[in-house]
């Protein structure tokens, strides 16, 4: 599919106001789930000093009560974040991530004509942030890291970004079978398709591309479902997350919008 020259969308027009309340997707006595938006931090971090608002604390005072987060979620991906509502469903929720039985679906845009379908097997190695992680081990061994992914739609854009005279690329959902930092980012570059947006994995022109031409100035990874079972009636727990405004832009620019329905609607049945 290719598309006329893009002429350079408004940033102010797609920049979602950071200052408004989290979406609630989900809410009980025992859990309670948001959906993040990119740029926010899960809980404060050495990462960046200086930020000032974090998910855990937004929901804290929203709900009024304190909240435990259970996994983690990129400062610049957006998504669904879980939280149990007291120590002890944290320590159940938590086996749940630790032995990997949680399902997870991500909407990525890569750099590309990704392979039609594959499961990405390539170990990692913890990524140190020189900050944050300065007290930890750092020799620690690489750990078993699995992806599948399979590729939705793709687009081919007359204008020449890198070497060739046209700039590819795909929407990919990806679901990881493990929980490693940074996995999907990381194993998407090792497949040579990396995800636009991502400035430590990805590239620099396609990323202020996409920023300047389409106001996209975010990485392009979202966490739109997750499936877990519930800590009290041992039942599946479904939930989904709509993708923000500047990502579904783009879906909708691209003519992607029927493939993000037919996956969504795949992954309920």
């Amino acid at each position: 599919m290719s598309e006329d020259i893009p002429q350079p969308l408004s940033k102010k027009h797609n920049l979602e106001k950071h200052d408004e309340p989290l979406e609630i997707l989900y809410k009980d006595s025992c859990l309670v789930a948001v959906n993040k938006p990119s740029g926010l931090l899960v809980h404060r971090s050495m990462i960046d000093r200086y930020e000032t608002r974090f998910a855990l604390q937004e929901v804290r005072n929203q709900i009024g009560q304190r909240v435990y987060p259970l996994h983690r979620l990129d400062k610049p991906t957006s998504g669904i974040l879980l939280f149990a509502l007291s120590p002890e469903i944290a320590r159940q929720m938590g086996q749940q991530f630790e032995s990997n039985r949680v399902k997870k679906n991500y909407l990525a845009i890569v750099r590309g004509y990704a392979p039609e379908s594959g499961v990405i097997d390539h170990a990692l190695k913890e990524e140190m942030d020189k900050m944050a992680d300065r007290k930890a081990r750092q020799n620690k061994p690489a750990q078993d890291a699995v992806t599948e992914f399979t590729r939705l739609a793709t687009i081919e854009i007359p204008v020449a970004i890198d070497r060739y005279p046209q700039s590819r690329y795909s929407l990919v959902e990806a679901r990881p079978k493990t929980g490693r930092k940074h996995q999907i980012r990381r194993h998407m570059k090792h497949i040579a398709h990396p995800i636009i947006g991502d400035a430590k994995h990805g590239k620099g022109n396609h990323n202020r591309y996409f920023a300047t031409h389409f106001a996209a100035d975010r990485l392009l990874l979202a966490c739109i479902e997750m499936e877990v079972i519930h800590p009290v009636t041992g039942k599946p727990l479904s939930l989904r997350a709509s993708l923000d405004k500047r990502f579904t832009d783009l879906i909708n620019r691209f003519g992607w919008a029927d493939r993000v329905s037919e996956c969504l609607r795949k992954e309920k049945q």
